[in-house]
């Protein structure tokens, strides 16, 4: 394979260096020699602890996602949440802070899990009403939000269940500040169909990121061709980064080695 290394890789410090502290894998990614991150849930540190370990390291920050709610409920976001419409701008604004503080340009605004009890027709006035909302704040802030559906194997009654569902929501609020998160993974183990899907969707697509299906592990080490699928990305003209939103099998730095396959 000669593919380039043409393609941008920003490491998920969730999931990623997670045999450290999580403060001390700013540094750690980049001694790996990523050159920018995603934090999901940047809200336990201060803006400044956070942006100075940014600047130690030589990172950009890339994404974070709006807040969470520790519980079964709220832990995948609340934006389809009808009773909590105070909570969610909230943690909106707070996430635009956040974004704007660290540099990031792009925010992962989570749908949530649709609550017991609510209609689908109630769920989905109620996100679109948000994003919506939303979007008029990402675009005074000069940022993109970024919507992302999450397979029902793993997140059972996620409410955003396919791309085309983030799609519908794209082309009804109409703004250039509400994009799609194009996970890899979270297609192949609902829909399949990666590279087909990837072409249809480049348009509204501002991000991506990668795991191996079955396991939400490293590429290369499962059912998907990621050698193709990065030759494919690449030849598509995509621009932005490709985020490593994985489970290491066997530690991260040594699960680092599918890089080579990008050489």
């Amino acid at each position: 394979m000669t593919t380039p290394h043409r393609l941008r890789l920003s490491a998920n410090l969730k999931w990623l260096f997670t045999e450290l502290p999580f403060l001390d894998r700013f540094a750690a990614a980049a001694k790996a020699g990523f050159t920018a991150v995603e934090i999901a849930s940047p809200y336990d540190f201060s803006e400044h602890e956070l942006l100075g370990r940014l600047e130690d390291s030589g990172l950009q920050a890339v994404l974070i996602n709006t807040p969470s709610i520790p519980d079964t409920l709220g832990s995948n976001g609340i934006a389809c949440h009808p009773d909590k419409l105070p909570l969610f701008r909230e943690q909106t604004e707070n996430a635009i802070q956040y974004a704007n503080a660290l540099g990031a340009k792009l925010i992962h605004l989570m749908a949530g899990i649709r609550p017991p009890g609510v209609a689908m027709d109630t769920a989905c006035a109620t996100y679109l009403e948000n994003v919506a909302w939303a979007a008029q704040l990402a675009e005074s802030a000069g940022v993109t939000l970024l919507l992302e559906a999450v397979n029902r194997r793993d997140v059972p009654d996620f409410f955003l269940g396919t791309l085309e569902d983030g799609l519908q929501v794209i082309e009804e609020v109409g703004s250039p500040h509400v994009r799609l998160l194009f996970d890899v993974y979270h297609c192949q183990v609902t829909q399949g169909d990666v590279t087909r899907r990837f072409d249809k969707l480049l348009p509204r697509i501002a991000h991506v990121q990668v795991a191996d299906v079955p396991l939400r592990s490293e590429p290369g080490t499962g059912e998907l061709r990621y050698d193709f699928i990065f030759d494919h990305i690449l030849n598509s003209g995509y621009a932005g980064w490709i985020g490593c939103e994985y489970r290491p099998l066997k530690g991260t730095e040594l699960g680092l080695s599918w890089r080579a396959m990008l050489d």
